[in-house]
């Protein structure tokens, strides 16, 4: 059973067949758009008005306290896109994608289970984005985006898995099997997604945190440490354990000062930011 599944998902990958079921059609309108460079934002707010809940969701971003620096409110979409700049355009449309195929899912379980991967990963995007803005020179945009598209492969295993009940049934082999192959496979999706390579490359990494040398912190040292640091993000004592002597946090200047301030003064920063991507 196992076998068979892994064999599936190795298929998969040698043959760039790598589609999400019920993936929301807005996400890949949005994409064209912004990826064509004759495109103007008046076709991109035509698009994004064309989804209510899409819309909804950019006005509460764009009105966050980490856009909405000047504290006046956005009062329409176009506002709001030029407030929050196209890549967090593409980085919501994804997550509202994301939130949709979850909510429509039609397994309780994998409800379930793709709440907790959501969520988590809205606290992933979270840190990455403060922890790019405030020691890199890494894009916070970007490192957000990474940073909710690091657990997709998670997500197709998932869906695979509803098809075999048992497996999908047995929690310790379908985490193994996610731990062995998700960064792969969340990798393949992003190249067929024609995210830039440096995105994909930082997921597909993200499970390898220990590229030494003295090298500028990049996005998968951002990744890397985001991800510890939603995992630990109630321990900061674990946290400094979890991220001594790891280069990416070396390369980032997370020595034991900087790493309380980012955890403790940025938390409601944070808290806000992963609120608006789960909403």
């Amino acid at each position: 059973m196992q076998f068979d599944f892994v064999r599936s998902l190795a298929a998969d990958l040698s043959n760039h067949r790598i589609e999400l079921p019920s993936f929301p059609k807005i996400a890949a309108r949005v994409r064209h758009v912004l990826s064509n460079p004759n495109s103007s934002l008046e076709n991109l707010v035509r698009v994004i008005g064309s989804e209510p809940a899409l819309s909804a969701r950019l006005m509460r971003i764009a009105n966050a306290a980490s856009f909405n620096r000047s504290g006046r409110p956005a009062a329409d979409l176009r506002t709001a896109i030029k407030r929050i700049g196209y890549q967090m355009v593409r980085s919501a449309s994804m997550a509202f994608a994301l939130s949709q195929m979850r909510r429509s899912a039609a397994c309780v379980e994998l409800q379930r289970r793709m709440h907790t991967l959501w969520q988590r990963s809205a606290w992933v995007a979270a840190f990455a984005y403060v922890l790019a803005r405030t020691g890199s020179r890494v894009n916070p945009d970007e490192a957000m985006l990474a940073g909710m598209m690091h657990g997709i492969g998670k997500l197709y295993i998932m869906t695979r898995a509803v098809d075999h009940p048992d497996l999908f049934a047995d929690d310790a082999m379908l985490e193994a099997i996610a731990r062995d192959w998700h960064a792969s496979i969340g990798k393949a999706i992003l190249e067929n997604w024609e995210f830039s390579d440096v995105m994909a490359a930082a997921v597909g990494d993200q499970d390898d945190p220990g590229r030494d040398g003295k090298f500028a912190p990049d996005l998968r040292d951002v990744l890397a440490v985001a991800i510890l640091m939603a995992t630990y993000r109630s321990d900061i004592a674990g946290l400094e354990l979890a991220l001594h002597g790891m280069p990416a946090a070396i390369r980032l200047g997370l020595n034991q000062t900087r790493l309380r301030t980012v955890m403790e003064d940025c938390a409601i920063e944070v808290r806000a930011l992963s609120d608006a991507l789960v909403a």
